[in-house]
């Protein structure tokens, strides 16, 4: 995806914040639209569809780790979380909620420029040729590596942007471990431990939606002292 044809919703209530984010990314190159609250943006949602939506947390009514949750239940639009809370604990606990990256207020705006540019990069783009796509088989799952796309049965599972790019990096090393740090690397976040403990997040997430049963994973394995790995079948 092209960061320029990105279009991006905004949702905060602080009006001052909302228009200056507003501005700011449409200068550099976005198509933005804001909403004020979580019933706003539902109303938006309702008619257009997002490539990234930049969410406040801490808003009256229905706050953004519930329209998360919520989003999560029928949209893999990637989600970037504003939060006041900067401590660990709150962070893992947006990324529970569904959201691909968190970004603690106050942040310089570049920062955020960055990190919503390096969330669009990790979608995957469409392929040019789709006619013999290389399948891969976990149990009743199926991940399409050339689309970047998994099924079970007739049903399109679907995958938060973290997710679609973790399935992406293990698809191309399956049945290698691969490290917690060079998860961290290839999701072009910051290194350091949290950001490792946030990776082990989304492992669990993602194993829920392919394993049977993800207390005893039998395909996105843990390699004791080595990371994680892909055991398809």
């Amino acid at each position: 995806m092209s960061d320029m044809d990105a279009h991006l919703l905004i949702v905060d209530d602080d009006e001052r914040i909302r228009t200056l984010l507003q501005k700011f990314l449409m200068r550099n190159g976005f198509l933005v639209t804001a909403a004020r609250d979580a019933a706003h943006a539902r109303r938006i949602l309702s008619g257009l569809d997002f490539d990234l939506i930049v969410l406040d947390v801490m808003m009256p009514g229905e706050d953004g780790l519930e329209l998360t949750k919520s989003l999560r239940e029928t949209r893999a639009v990637p989600i970037l979380l504003l939060t006041a809370k900067g401590d660990t604990g709150n962070r893992i606990e947006g990324l529970e909620a569904g959201a691909d990256d968190y970004l603690a207020k106050p942040f310089e705006p570049k920062e955020l420029l960055l990190r919503i540019n390096a969330i669009l990069r990790r979608m995957p783009d469409a392929p040019a040729d789709q006619a013999t796509p290389k399948v891969l088989g976990l149990g009743g799952i199926r991940y399409d590596m050339e689309r970047g796309e998994m099924w079970q049965g007739e049903d399109l599972v679907r995958l938060t942007a973290t997710e679609m790019q973790l399935m992406k990096i293990f698809s191309a090393e399956c049945n290698a471990p691969i490290s917690r740090a060079k998860l961290v690397e290839e999701l072009g976040r910051d290194r350091g431990q949290a950001q490792e403990r946030a990776v082990d997040v989304q492992i669990t997430r993602l194993r829920r939606k392919i394993e049977e049963d993800p207390k005893q994973p039998r395909y996105l394995q843990t390699v004791r002292g080595a990371g994680y790995m892909l055991a398809p079948d």
